[in-house]
């Protein structure tokens, strides 16, 4: 047999030296690594990328409300007046308001702000999540398994859209997570330390959101109390290690309810909505209730669970076919029944049978009837996230052990080898179709839904503010950042601008004596996530006072037109009068302490009503056409008059063609309505 030539030695030894480089570099940990940090810089991309305004959640408000309040070091808000500066999902509680969420994820948030930018504290949770799965799994089975679950986590449309926005179910998987590893890892060596950091893990979780870091707990809780059978002093002082930190979490959860509702065991969220909380039962939040009982719970739940598995999950519907085949090879033979791997399969028990008492779970789903109704079509079924763990570690077990099934053939012939090579290579890119299709379906629907909000907020973009107070409408009721995230005040009321309600207007303007007023309004329904977007207007204000304040209005009468009238009108007052039919109606609005007198050329009679203390005058002109192109103008005057004095500020201006849309969502935007239909209202001093 013929030696080889040198230069054939060469490049053999050379080629097993690359091999085996690569091989002590490449490591399942190191790729991990990698793997964590490209998945925070996707979720980095995809949060300025998709979520520039945030989401049609508007929960989001309220974790970076708070966040900014950490950072200043405060535990409630304490604006000048209660009610115009009330953010969503805010409790008012003697002058101050506090959030109904505790402050785990804020605090997260917060830390990212410290760094450059909130969302770098989502990168930085996103990548801590990736990271533990792999440790996570890695402990349970090994490290390749654990390396591609932390990919098969990262592949989730349901991980990828939540890390990608200020909602705490990412952040609280990553406390869940780190207790996971820490129990696992004290498990295999008997280390008190990780058993420590296992409580200390669990208790922060719970300190985020208790009822999610229960049902995540507890079938390690079991595999606790099973070990404990046989009464082991080290694992008995281990476990209890873990407990006594875990409960200390507790304990601060607990301070922290007596600190804002004077109460250890109320938590704000109850004090916020006394009847939003698990069980069955009548239950209601913000004025929205109804009876949540079994059959109801069960058909909710069954469609989360449809949603994630058909949907959200990896590369769906594969992902959890995977992980069922995973789990049946671990319990098909008694070797593999290892409690350590089936204490994972135990949250695809604990995570769904719990949310069964949560009716959450069906507030997110809009008309149960419409699988496309609902935030669950947005953001995918986020009470149920924690279900990409087991998803994740047992579909990559399946993987892993196929592979490892196929890899003896890679000795035989080369038929054979190029079989599997082409199986595997179908495999991985059936699994990386349905993923890359799966996650592009919801996060092209979110970014519908951004374009809306690009178009809604582009007058105030647009704008140069400087010492401004800005008045905002109530789609939602009397809230702020509801819808209006991205409108937030500083926990200070001391920013370059400030923003809101349109509500107890001259409590509000006493309050910044010296800031210059604007009012945002829009045009249209409030629906960005159903892809109709509003016309919206910023409105310079003025202030008037004196002993009289006159405001000149200028309407514009189109043709054919046959008839206008006039209606003034106050909480306690109201007067009507016929106006003629001309190119333009020209009116005067005298206010005095007393009355208001709304006259013109036009009409046959001046309309009079009384004026007493702060009203809100509502001048209208009904324009009809006999037909279905009626339409009326709408002016809405805050106004104040008292000991011969009257105040007023510019009033809101409507078109309203239909009574549904008038009197918030019917602005008057120059320029934006059919011919002859023209409104300007200005103070006489102002002319």
């Amino acid at each position: 047999m013929s030696q080889p030539s040198l230069p054939d030695a060469w490049r053999t030894r050379f080629e097993d030296w690359t091999v085996y480089r690569l091989r002590s570099r490449l490591t399942p940990r190191r790729l991990a690594a990698v793997l964590a940090v490209v998945a925070g810089i996707t979720v980095f991309v995809l949060a300025h990328e998709v979520f520039p305004y945030h989401t049609s959640n508007h929960d989001e408000a309220v974790y970076l409300q708070q966040a900014a309040m950490l950072l200043e070091g405060q535990l409630t808000l304490d604006p000048p007046v209660v009610e115009p500066f009330r953010p969503w999902f805010f409790v008012v509680d003697r002058g101050e308001l506090y959030p109904k969420y505790a402050p785990v994820p804020a605090a997260m948030f917060a830390a990212g702000k410290l760094l450059g930018g909130y969302r770098i504290a989502l990168g930085a949770i996103a990548a801590a999540v990736v990271w533990l799965t792999y440790a996570t799994v890695a402990e349970a089975f090994d490290r390749p398994v654990g390396l591609v679950a932390a990919a098969l986590v990262f592949a989730s449309p349901v991980f990828l859209v939540e890390a990608a926005v200020f909602l705490p179910y990412v952040p609280t998987l990553a406390w869940n997570l780190l207790f996971t590893w820490a129990y696992l890892r004290a498990d295999r060596t008997g280390d008190r330390r990780f058993a420590a950091l296992a409580g200390l893990a669990v208790g922060v979780a719970f300190f985020a959101r208790p009822y999610t870091a229960v049902l995540f707990a507890t079938p390690f809780v079991c595999h606790a109390l099973w070990s404990l059978r046989t009464l082991d002093r080290p694992v008995v002082v281990r476990h209890a290690l873990t407990a006594v930190l875990g409960l200390a979490g507790v304990l601060v959860a607990l301070g922290y309810n007596t600190v804002l509702t004077g109460s250890p065991t109320t938590f704000p969220y109850e004090t916020f909505a006394p009847l939003d909380g698990i069980g069955f039962g009548y239950r209601e939040i913000a004025g929205y209730g109804r009876v949540y009982d079994p059959a109801l719970a069960l058909a909710a739940n069954a469609r989360n669970l449809a949603q994630y598995v058909t949907n959200w999950s990896v590369a769906a519907p594969l992902g959890p076919l995977l992980a069922l085949v995973g789990l049946g090879a671990v319990l098909a033979r008694e070797e593999r029944r290892d409690p350590r791997k089936l204490v994972l399969a135990g949250l695809a028990v604990s995570v769904p049978v719990g949310q069964l008492y949560f009716w959450g779970t069906v507030n997110l789903l809009g008309d149960l009837s419409d699988p496309t109704d609902g935030l669950i079509s947005f953001l995918g079924p986020y009470y149920h996230l924690s279900l990409v763990v087991p998803t994740a570690a047992f579909g990559a077990y399946a993987l892993v052990a196929g592979w490892r099934r196929l890899d003896p053939l890679a000795g035989e012939s080369g038929a054979r080898r190029a079989g599997t090579v082409v199986a595997l290579v179908v495999v991985g890119a059936l699994l990386a179709s349905l993923s890359l299709t799966a996650v592009a379906a919801p996060l092209s629907a979110n970014a519908e839904v951004t374009e809306q909000y690009e178009t809604a907020y582009e007058p105030i973009e647009q704008r140069s503010f400087e010492n401004a107070l800005v008045f905002l409408p109530t789609p939602y009721g009397d809230w702020l950042n509801h819808p209006f995230q991205a409108l937030r005040n500083d926990p200070g009321y001391d920013g370059e601008v400030v923003y809101a309600l349109e509500t107890q207007h001259f409590e509000v303007v006493d309050a910044f004596p010296d800031r210059t007023l604007y009012r945002y309004t829009y045009r249209g329904e409030w629906l960005p996530f159903a892809g109709e977007a509003v016309t919206p207007h910023v409105q310079e204000v003025r202030l008037a006072e004196g002993e009289t304040v006159q405001l000149a209005v200028t309407a514009g009468v189109p043709q054919f037109v046959e008839s206008v009238s006039a209606r003034v009108s106050t909480a306690e007052d109201s007067d009507a009068t016929a106006a003629a039919v001309d190119e333009e109606i020209r009116l005067q609005v005298t206010m005095t302490d007393g009355r208001a007198v709304v006259d013109s050329p036009s009409f046959e009679d001046p309309a009079v009503v009384e004026l007493d203390g702060r009203e809100t005058l509502d001048v209208r002109l009904f324009v009809a056409t006999g037909g279905a192109g009626a339409f009326s103008y709408d002016l809405v005057v805050p106004v104040e008059a008292r000991d011969g004095t009257v105040r007023a500020l510019t009033p809101r201006m409507e078109v309203c063609r239909s009574p549904r849309l008038c009197g918030g969502e019917a602005a008057y935007v120059p320029g934006h309505h059919r011919e002859g239909v023209t409104l300007d209202a200005r103070f006489v001093a102002d002319d």
